[in-house]
Order: structure tokens, then sequence, then C-alpha cells
């Protein structure tokens, strides 16, 4: 092998082992999410409500996580309101979680029950997929115990 063919295998190497190392584990959708530096809403919400365990939970889930421009669109007086009162606040944001695992291809129009107790109405044509009237942004956000795709607005739950 001469030297130019030594250097390049080591360069290639050097390249795919540093990208191994990057690559961040596998890990809960908790932490998952948690990386997301678009999902910090969610995320601080998700901590204010204690709902951080349930998505470190074996699972499967399936979590709808509204971009920080999605809550950006909520009237602040509803923010307000839901930071005021835990047990609504932990209601929406179960409205946003299924308990079990539905890719992106898994969808298919029809209900889905939250963990929040009622269903939300999920749809798909062809590569777009809705839940309720918040379109997916982003889908197949892998982690070990589910998956979750980021939409465009806040799903209010129904008023009981």
């Amino acid at each position: 092998m001469n030297k130019s063919t030594q250097f390049l295998a080591l360069a290639a190497l050097a390249l795919g082992l540093s990208a191994c190392a990057t690559a961040p584990a596998p890990a809960p959708l908790a932490d998952t999410l948690g990386r997301d530096p678009q999902l910090s809403t969610f995320n601080r919400l998700v901590d204010q409500a204690g709902l951080r365990d349930s998505l470190r939970a074996s699972g499967p889930l399936t979590v709808f996580a509204p971009s920080d421009e999605a809550f950006k669109a909520v009237p602040a007086k509803t923010l307000e309101a839901l930071a005021k009162d835990n047990a609504q606040l932990k209601a929406v944001l179960s409205y946003h979680i299924l308990s079990s695992q539905l890719s992106a291809a898994d969808i298919k129009p029809g209900n889905a029950k939250t963990l929040q107790g009622a269903n939300v109405a999920l749809a798909k044509a062809g590569n777009f997929v809705t839940v309720e009237d918040a379109m997916v942004q982003r889908s197949d956000i892998k982690a070990t115990n589910g998956v979750a795709h980021v939409i465009d607005r806040v799903l209010m739950p129904p008023k009981k």
C-alpha cells in the first residue's frame, strides 16, 4: 500500500470513528425531545407538569410535540392560566401523547385515544400527516420507548 492510500484509509477510519462518537445514543423520549432546541417550551412544560418520568417509561408511546413556534401562537392568557393550573397543564400535554407507537407510515385516518383520555383525529394524505388541526412538520423522531412527531399547533382537549 503506498503512502497516499494508507493516508486515505486512516482518514476514512478516523472519520468513521468520530461519526460514531458524536452520534447520540438511543434514549427515551424525554431525553430525545429534551435535546431538541425547537422544543424548549414543550420540554419546560413537561417538567412543570411532572410528566418527564412518563416520557421515560417503557412505552410504547407516540408524542405529538408542539414546536416553540406552535406555543407562540397560543394566547398569552391561555398559557398563563395553564401555568397556574398544573392539573389542566398535565391534561393538555397528555392530550399530545398516545400509549402506542405510530410512525408516520403507520398513521391511518381515524381516532386514537390519548393518555388524557379523549380521542384525537388522525389523518394522512400522501406524505402529509395531521392530528386534529395540527400538521406534522417533522416525523419519526425515534427513541427507545417510542416515536415523536413535531407539530405546528398546540392541541387543546375537548371540554368535559
